[in-house]
């Protein structure tokens, strides 16, 4: 009997890039997309939760950790990103069967292309907290906040930048935004994980240099998203929708009639609760 957790490693030439990629389980084809400075690795929990029923695929974006850039580095483009997407469907379905897509926080920024421009390659997209400040209230806000952690990095450095972005993503109330150093392990990592910690936190130059503005600024197709809103779920966090991604989330629901589903924890509610998450994502997926 095939270990469904097994995982099955390769490289996908791209345009400008070659994609690691890992496959895990076997049914109808999950693409999962790491967002921020994150790899295939972020997944590793989640998709061994969901390898039962779905063949789950994850990969390292153009640019980050093992999917190196051919030239020069350049700020990115979510079309860019949206269209290796594509790539690896192609690859991995080679029969034509659309893809499920999930994609969270600047991740969730590249689904929404890819269901704008591929939507006949997708069955469902669940895009978690993109953060797209052309659907806040107050957009010019939202994009001199990513511009100032933008420049804090140049200026400082990357613990300034991470500084100025978790003071701006918080409630009026002062109460620190979600991130990763809120995390409370109840055991020590593993060296694997630990090793995939290094490996991520490696990418956070190239991410705020080269995505943060970029992602969040991009303007979604809203015309083609609501034509197919019906293959597309809103995600938000329970305990972060006070916060920008998750405002703007709720917004682009109400602008193309999506559905909005809540999930565990905040925005990063998958590295916070992986186990309950995975379970809520089960069933916004299989959820007819």
């Amino acid at each position: 009997m095939t270990d469904r957790t097994a995982v099955r490693t390769g490289l996908l030439t791209v345009d400008g890039a070659t994609l690691h990629h890992e496959v895990r389980g076997e049914g109808p084809l999950l693409v999962m997309l790491p967002g921020g400075s994150a790899d295939a690795g972020i997944y590793d929990a989640i998709a061994a939760d969901l390898a039962d029923r779905w063949t789950v695929a994850t990969f390292d974006p153009r640019g980050y950790s093992r999917s190196p850039l051919d030239g020069p580095v350049t700020d990115q483009s979510p079309a860019t990103h949206a269209d290796d997407i594509v790539r690896l469907i192609d690859l991995l379905s080679p029969d034509g069967d659309p893809a499920a897509l999930f994609g969270s926080s600047s991740s969730a920024v590249v689904a929404l292309a890819a269901l704008a421009r591929h939507p006949g390659r997708l069955s469902r997209v669940v895009a978690h907290e993109p953060p797209v400040v052309a659907l806040l209230p107050d957009p010019e806000a939202g994009r001199a906040l990513f511009a100032a952690v933008r420049e804090a990095f140049r200026r400082d450095g990357v613990a300034a930048a991470m500084t100025t972005m978790a003071a701006g993503l918080a409630p009026e109330e002062g109460e620190a935004a979600p991130g990763p150093e809120r995390e409370a392990a109840e055991e020590a990592p593993t060296p694997e994980q630990a090793a995939t910690f290094r490996r991520m936190h490696a990418n956070l130059p190239f991410f705020l240099e080269h995505v943060l503005c970029p992602f969040s600024g991009y303007a979604p197709d809203l015309v083609a998203l609501k034509a197919s809103a019906a293959h597309l779920v809103v995600g938000v966090g329970r305990d972060s929708r006070a916060l920008l991604p998750a405002v703007a989330a709720e917004g682009l629901a109400r602008r193309v009639g999506a559905g909005v589903a809540e999930f565990p924890g905040g925005h990063i509610g998958l590295t916070e609760h992986p186990r309950a998450f995975a379970a809520r994502l089960r069933d916004v997926l299989a959820a007819p």
